[in-house]
């Protein structure tokens, strides 16, 4: 969300009106450095690939989430909304949300 926060802090200021996606998931992933000449870090597992499919069956300006997220973060300060089931390449399909944001907290009372 605070990516989101400054890419829209840079459209405004820059004169651009550049979006991206975002896809969340939650699970085991395994990481390591690959390549001799050229090393370079990694991550890969069936969480990476369903987050990125998160991420390309997305809509623009949005953080889309699977159902495991959308669990873990309910009960927290988060508002998220059903997009509904995607089909999603190598799962079928899936229940997805939106991350809508930090959910409000109330002003206190004086």
């Amino acid at each position: 969300m605070r990516l989101q926060d400054q890419l829209a802090y840079v459209n405004k200021h820059s004169f651009n009106n550049f979006s991206f996606r975002i896809g969340l998931n939650i699970g085991p992933v395994v990481a390591g450095v690959i390549g001799t000449r050229k090393p370079q870090y990694d991550i890969w597992g069936n969480t990476v690939n369903v987050a990125s499919r998160m991420d390309s069956t997305g809509l623009d300006d949005k953080i889309q989430v699977t159902e495991e997220m959308y669990k873990l973060l309910k009960d927290k300060d988060f508002d998220l909304v059903p997009r509904g089931r995607v089909k999603v390449k190598g799962k079928g399909e899936m229940m997805t949300y939106f991350l809508e944001g930090p959910r409000p907290h109330a002003e206190p009372k004086s």
